[in-house]
């Protein structure tokens, strides 16, 4: 599913028009990446919890030329997914196998 098909099943499910839609996707996204830039987590309840993670900086060596290079520490966006989540899935693809 790409964007424009998420804005078209939003405005479907909820009776909106698809520019309203948008409007909402976009600010949900927005307030997202807000949070996740500030360092807090974002819980949506049955669905993940979306988190950043800070990754140490670390020494990699090139197998060719044993060069050693130093990786600065680095911030990454994670996702787990919820419980029931996982379990939607999981029975889904029992559904199609079938």
């Amino acid at each position: 599913m790409n964007n424009k098909e998420l804005i078209a099943t939003l405005a479907k499910h909820n009776q909106l028009t698809q520019t309203r839609s948008a409007e909402l996707l976009r600010s949900a996204v927005e307030a997202l990446t807000d949070a996740l830039c500030n360092g807090d987590a974002v819980n949506i309840t049955n669905f993940g919890l979306f988190d950043v993670k800070k990754h140490s900086e670390r020494i990699i060596v090139n197998p060719v030329s044993k060069k050693r290079t130093l990786i600065p520490p680095k911030l990454a966006a994670t996702f787990k997914p919820a419980t029931r989540l996982k379990s939607n899935i999981k029975n889904s693809d029992h559904e199609q196998q079938a």
